[in-house]
């Protein structure tokens, strides 16, 4: 079945059953972007005499990027309801988008959790890099303080919307593919998140956030240099924690595993390491763009 078919209920359950963080919003924007490709499998409940959406994935083909680059597509939200796993149903439905993504010369990548690793190398997928998601459980009435980043820098500043073009120069060999059309949706779901940083003129670095069911998440953050990164945390999480403790939400972040000395920093606000991920592609090479100026991720389902 196709996927937009799907109540924003049932999609929610997808989603919560695996302690997942998206919002109605999350799925909707993510389903816009698939442009078709997506699809869930409907089976019969026994127990309501009706039926239930048991299963998920659906695929973000991003436009190109750079020219030394093939073009590909995040392949995201393979899901399966706790019930109905076991099945088959997340690897019939990862065949799907691997077919379809051959058909259209999209190379396929994905970010994987431990437990979905071993099914995606079978598959044909081969290790990238890997990132670690942290979080800041919620404290109430308060935000932990964070250390300070050494040294003032300056050209920290807020987000402005003539900034666009930069981000999209900046990203784009970063992330390795326009990606502008999700950050500007992103940009409006926590603009207190949003900051960049700027040096002789251009700019060096920006942060994004946006809001979930369950925690704040902030990223992505994409910097020249590590210096840049921390001072754009340092930036944007006391907003950030402030409304995450008015709302008893965490706050998260997916760190790449490289930025020990980000990771440091994180602990002493009060973050743990919670699980790990890995970035995978399909076939040979490595992952697209330039991971060492990719700091936070957007989150596992987007890249």
């Amino acid at each position: 079945m196709a996927l937009t078919d799907a109540s924003p209920a049932e999609l929610l359950a997808l989603s919560d059953a695996a302690h997942w963080n998206q919002t109605e919003e999350d799925w909707r924007a993510m389903l816009a972007i698939s442009q078709g490709l997506a699809w869930g499998v409907r089976v019969r409940d026994a127990a309501t005499g009706g039926t239930v959406l048991a299963a998920s994935t659906l695929v973000l083909p991003y436009q190109p990027g750079e020219a030394n680059q093939p073009p590909f597509a995040w392949i995201s939200m393979v899901l399966v309801l706790p019930p109905w796993r076991g099945h088959g149903f997340a690897g019939a439905l990862l065949r799907r988008a691997l077919d379809e993504l051959a058909a259209r010369r999209l190379r396929p990548v994905l970010d994987a959790t431990p437990a979905g690793r071993p099914v995606y190398l079978r598959q044909g997928f081969v290790d990238g890099w890997g990132f670690t998601r942290w979080r800041r459980k919620a404290v109430a009435g308060a935000v932990v303080a964070a250390p300070p980043v050494r040294g003032p820098m300056a050209g920290i500043r807020p987000r402005r919307a003539a900034d666009w073009p930069a981000i999209e120069a900046l990203d784009r060999p970063a992330f390795g593919a326009n990606r502008v059309p999700l950050l500007r949706l992103m940009s409006r779901r926590l603009p207190q998140a949003a900051w960049v940083a700027e040096k002789d003129g251009a700019l060096r670095g920006y942060l994004l956030g946006r809001d979930g069911r369950t925690a704040l998440q902030l990223g992505p953050l994409v910097a020249d240099d590590d210096r840049t990164a921390l001072a754009l945390l340092q930036a944007g999480l006391p907003a950030v924690g402030a409304t995450a403790a008015a709302s008893g939400r965490d706050v998260i972040v997916d760190l790449r595993d490289a930025c020990r000395g980000i990771a440091a920093w994180l602990q002493g606000t009060g973050f743990v390491a919670e699980r790990p991920f890995t970035r995978m592609v399909h076939g040979r090479g490595g992952p697209p763009g330039d991971a060492a100026r990719q700091v936070l991720m957007a989150g596992p389902e987007l890249g």
